[in-house]
């Protein structure tokens, strides 16, 4: 279980979360929705340490995430896979992919890789292509697969759809909801598209302005009929 408890963060005199709380049950995709400046990549990046909140707590099971660093959130299991898929495109797939397993301070396994590619068979058929000639598509599958190399407990999703073909993003979706089942994984899915987010999610939760409007079931929100016109833009 993740759990936000009354969240707060800042840049400089601007507030950029105000008192944000939620759970994100343990194998659950819970979506984090709301307009562009509602504070949801933000709330991310507090979460996997990169920004520190001024006041509130996240904990992972109980562990408050606070006391550990950044370069360590790998170890404990919380993956974040930030908006812009960041490949290191002068590197192989491979090679990417090899690095997820790095920020849990071992080597990949066969196994690992196996998995990876039986997950992404694009990735399987470029495996040794520089990621520089991947589609976006190809490169939002890399980041991904690299970061489940690591082996989370909870996985950090900002935008995986931005930019991509449908097709594409159901896909990914359908990924998503797969690892869910299998593994048990918990996902904390960042996504401007609020209608395919609750198709696939479990829970919901609106923010707007760096507040929270409403925490709940997602197949709730998606009926509230003045919610989604309010604050889902659909």
């Amino acid at each position: 279980m993740l759990t936000v408890t009354d969240l707060a963060a800042s840049y400089g005199p601007v507030t950029a979360l105000d008192g944000v709380s939620f759970e994100a049950p343990e194998g659950e995709i819970t979506a984090v929705l709301g307009a562009n400046g509602a504070g949801k990549s933000t709330l991310l990046r507090t979460i996997s340490g990169l920004v520190r909140p001024t006041r509130g707590r996240v904990t992972l099971a109980g562990r408050d995430l606070a006391t550990v660093p950044v370069e360590s959130m790998a170890k404990i299991g919380l993956a974040h896979v930030p908006e812009g898929r960041g490949v290191i495109t002068e590197l192989t797939v491979e090679e990417n992919l090899r690095l997820g397993a790095l920020g849990r301070g071992v080597r990949p396994k066969l196994d690992d890789l196996a998995r990876a590619y039986s997950l992404f068979p694009i990735l399987a058929e470029r495996r040794r292509s520089s990621a520089h000639v991947l589609s976006g598509g190809e490169r939002q599958m890399l980041v991904i697969a690299r970061a489940l190399l690591a082996r989370p407990r909870v996985l950090l999703l900002d935008e995986p759809s931005l930019g991509l073909a449908p097709r594409i993003v159901v896909q990914i979706f359908d990924l998503l909801k797969t690892l869910v089942r299998a593994d048990g994984l918990t996902v904390v899915l960042v996504e401007q598209n609020a209608r395919s987010a609750l198709s696939i999610a479990d829970r919901g939760v609106v923010l707007n302005l760096g507040r929270l409007v409403v925490s709940d079931d997602a197949a709730a929100l998606a009926k509230d009929e003045q919610l989604r016109h309010a604050y889902l833009g659909f």
